[in-house]
């Protein structure tokens, strides 16, 4: 197996945790916890599982440690292709790291204001529950604009594969493509925000063609042997 073939795999494998971290954190997670509507019903759920609750926060440091080392392998994988390419993928992965931070943040405070502290005896239990459920809004607000980046950061991903010759140019297209549904959702969010629920889900299968593809492609193979010139 050669050098670039080890880096590959690493790229895919740091990939598939980081998503894995993600998709927790953003899909699984919030159905257990959050009762839309519902302040009292969401303290309750907290309250009922706070090891459960605080494994949800530890997702989000995770995720920023797979981005850390994804950055630092992808800028490895592709500084011979084009170096400034290489560098703005790895600065777009890690700017991501202080959002995963700030979701954490959000995520404890819930944790303070539920906890019974003298500290906040000036406020109604109604009103500390109002609270925890308007800091996880804010941590779904915080999600929705935070997904610009994951569409940002695939345009030069999809550039360098494209050009690079060791993995298939089709896939760079994929990441071509769902890094711009990424983009338009977002701006949906910021613009039209009714709307965006929906078209971030007609979306889906857009972004999952190019993340699944080149996830597979490089946990598999993780480059070509015989270089193919761009």
């Amino acid at each position: 197996m050669t050098a670039r073939q080890r880096t590959g795999r690493m790229v895919g494998a740091l990939y598939f945790g980081m998503g894995s971290f993600a998709a927790l954190d953003i899909q699984f997670f919030p159905g257990r916890f959050i009762v839309a509507g519902d302040a009292a019903a969401t303290a309750a759920r907290i309250a009922s599982s706070p090891l459960l609750y605080r494994l949800w926060t530890v997702t989000e440091l995770v995720a920023g440690v797979f981005a850390i080392y994804l950055a630092v392998a992808l800028y490895r994988f592709f500084k011979d292709v084009d170096r400034g390419q290489a560098q703005a993928l790895a600065a777009f992965v890690l700017v991501q790291i202080p959002m995963w931070f700030t979701l954490a943040i959000l995520h404890l405070a819930p944790l303070g204001l539920l906890n019974g502290s003298s500290t906040w005896s000036v406020f109604t239990t109604a009103q500390l529950e109002a609270l925890a459920q308007g800091s996880l809004i804010l941590f779904g607000r915080g999600v929705n604009a935070m997904s610009a980046y994951w569409g940002f950061w695939l345009l030069p991903f999809a550039l360098l594969v494209y050009r690079s010759g060791f993995v298939p140019r089709l896939i760079g297209v994929f990441l071509f493509i769902a890094g711009v549904a990424y983009v338009l959702s977002a701006a949906t969010y910021f613009v039209f925000p009714a709307w965006h629920q929906t078209v971030f889900w007609v979306a889906a299968p857009l972004y999952g063609l190019g993340e699944i593809a080149i996830v597979g492609w490089l946990l598999i193979k993780g480059a070509r042997e015989d270089i193919v010139t761009a």
